[in-house]
């Protein structure tokens, strides 16, 4: 199995909402914000193929779904679909994905399955050979959103993905799609049912997979965010997600599990490490993968 980082269409966010309630004078060291106090946050996807005998991306990111107006409130520069080029620049076409992986259906994760806005067209949906594959929990969340996170959902997502008849929604570990290739674990501090999905490494003790490559969605953005107490404003429960986040964190670094980052602007990869302090923190990191054997990880 190989895997590559796919760049998508970059946004741009308040550097405060990103970075919750982390003073500007600490977090404005790592990324630093525009004279509108945003920050650039990457919208990276992972490609792993042959998967299951399947070639899997695991989200696709913002896309160039809005339309003029809201692609200038959302810092979003290219009109054209990024994701797309990237999978041309790695040998692939949308039509060749078997199954999308989504951890969640905010717009900046999901809005990728869309095709680029058109003046008078509607909403039209991409990787039309593809199972989307959605946490269940995250699902009835999408339908019914709350109305501090309603602005952050495409209404139309939902009935589009269920009209396609490749709907998949996860309740547990695994998919009947992709097996135990992938196991999967929730998050409910970003967003109720947020889906963490793990490409399980091949080196098994006491039944574990060791290794392997975890796609960290909204639960850990980036690298500034692998230190425990940093959360963001869009977080529904800062408190559950410091929580939740320590466990699996605790969880990666005993089986060695890399860490793969959506919203970090220089870092796709890493490996999870913990100081002295007990203070975790990142190393190995790469910016980029082009077609990077699972075994090399």
């Amino acid at each position: 199995m190989k895997l590559w980082s796919l760049n998508g269409n970059w946004q741009q966010l308040d550097g405060g909402a990103m970075f919750g309630n982390a003073p500007r004078t600490m977090w404005e060291k790592w990324t630093p914000p525009d004279e509108h106090n945003r920050i650039r946050l990457a919208c990276r996807a992972l490609l792993a193929s042959p998967l299951q005998g399947k070639t899997v991306l695991f989200e696709t990111g913002v896309g160039a779904f809005f339309e003029p107006k809201l692609r200038q409130r959302y810092g979003i520069a290219e009109d054209r679909h990024v994701l797309l080029d990237s999978l041309h620049e790695a040998g692939f076409s949308h039509e060749d994905i078997d199954a999308v992986v989504l951890s969640h259906l905010h717009f900046d994760h999901a809005g990728g399955l869309l095709a680029p806005w058109e003046e008078g067209k509607p909403l039209s949906l991409l990787f039309p050979n593809a199972t989307y594959i959605v946490g269940r929990q995250h699902w009835q969340r999408a339908q019914h959103p709350h109305p501090r996170d309603r602005a952050s959902f495409i209404p139309e997502l939902p009935g589009m993905l269920q009209a396609s008849g490749r709907l998949e929604l996860i309740d547990g570990e695994y998919s009947a799609s992709l097996g135990e290739a992938v196991r999967f674990t929730f998050s409910h501090g970003h967003t109720p049912g947020l889906m963490l999905a793990e490409i399980r490494g091949e080196h098994i003790v006491d039944g574990q997979a060791h290794g392997g490559v975890v796609f960290c969605a909204d639960l850990i953005p980036g690298r500034f965010w692998v230190h425990v107490p940093i959360t963001m404003g869009y977080d529904r429960n800062a408190e559950l997600l410091v929580d939740e986040k320590s466990v699996f964190l605790e969880d990666c670094l005993a089986r060695d599990v890399r860490l793969f980052f959506t919203h970090d602007t220089d870092c796709a990869l890493a490996q999870l490490t913990r100081d002295d302090k007990g203070r975790f923190g990142v190393a190995q990191e790469l910016a980029a993968l082009q077609a990077l054997p699972l075994s090399d990880i």
